[in-house]
């Protein structure tokens, strides 16, 4: 979007060198960052704490799940200090392979229970919540269902898109397959399958085809939508939030760790620490139009507080972790 945009071509010459214009440079002298952030969005923040800190940084960036497979693969030789995912489920899996750090309690205080792990080897940076983004000139509000499961019917055939390989979605299909079974999990993937669901790369992708009308509706974290609205507010793209207490109105975290084989504790969790302070989150505030998760900070206006939203019972961002059997579930109902 265009205000985070200019704050990277402002920083684009130092960040070049101090953050690496394609993924690790090497510097094992630095503090090694493996992210799903997007750079664009992130990447001034990280260079803020570089420059603030004295702190060299290091940072790889990829897809969520993909990066925590490879630390997985490293093990105790992953170069990699601190992980910061995009959403909780690769977090989780790495904490259930021994993989992360504890983090300390002065950490750990500045968030919500709810927003980290039980065992304290992650915390949660920022929140999302799970929306339907519609297109306000092609489908009526009463027309909008109730949960995500009605998106199976008739009626919404060919008008849905996905982003199946996206760790947000992935993330909610763990959570429908914890919450309501592996069977219903698999006949919802099948039955999109069948109601010839229109899949793309990523969220971005799904937003900026509601609003130009290629599709009526997708599936999408809720501040995708709010970005494309602070660059264009006449697009025709709105958020639809499911009924409370449904699966599809799922709120999660980006979560961050230390990564159990770092020599570099100290420098890891004060870069956790930073993206807690007030300053980082005022940024997700009013740059990502995410869910500040500590000091207080209030959302940005005109996305719903935090505390009105009404996640399904029982949900457990720790309970994520099994991205592996997500993915092979997701491939075997035939949506690509």
């Amino acid at each position: 979007m265009r205000r985070v945009t200019a704050v990277v071509a402002t920083v684009a010459a130092v960040a070049l060198v101090a953050l690496g214009a394609s993924g690790c440079g090497g510097d094992r002298d630095a503090l090694t960052i493996y992210t799903g952030r997007t750079e664009s969005l992130v990447g001034p923040l990280l260079e803020q704490f570089s420059e603030e800190s004295g702190i060299a940084i290091d940072v790889r960036y990829g897809d969520t799940n993909d990066l925590a497979l490879l630390i997985g693969t490293e093990g105790d030789r992953s170069p990699a200090d601190v992980y910061w995912g995009q959403s909780p489920g690769a977090t989780a899996y790495l904490a259930g392979r021994d993989l992360l750090a504890p983090l300390s309690p002065e950490v750990l205080d500045l968030v919500d229970p709810a927003f980290e792990d039980p065992d304290g080897q992650w915390v949660g940076i920022s929140g999302r919540q799970r929306v339907l983004v519609y297109n306000a000139d092609l489908v009526a509000e009463a027309d909008l269902p109730d949960s995500v499961f009605d998106l199976t019917a008739p009626r919404y055939s060919g008008e849905v898109g996905l982003a199946p390989t996206n760790g947000s979605f992935q993330d909610f299909v763990t959570a429908m397959r914890v919450l309501e079974g592996e069977d219903a999990a698999r006949d919802w993937l099948e039955g999109m399958v069948a109601n010839d669901a229109r899949t793309y790369a990523n969220n971005n992708a799904i937003v900026e085809a509601v609003g130009r009308g290629e599709i009526p509706m997708g599936l999408v974290n809720h501040y995708y939508n709010f970005q494309f609205l602070a660059e264009d507010p006449d697009l025709p793209s709105r958020n639809h939030q499911f009924a409370d207490g449904d699966i599809g109105g799922l709120v999660i975290p980006s979560a961050a760790s230390i990564v159990a084989s770092t020599d570099a504790t100290e420098d890891a969790e004060r870069f956790i620490s930073f993206l807690l302070s007030e300053q980082a989150q005022r940024y997700f505030a009013s740059e990502t139009f995410e869910y500040p998760l500590a000091d207080d900070v209030p959302a940005a206006s005109g996305v719903p507080p935090l505390a009105s939203l009404a996640p399904p019972a029982g949900e457990q961002a720790d309970e994520l972790g099994d991205i592996e059997g997500t993915g092979k579930l997701i491939a075997e109902s035939g949506l690509n």
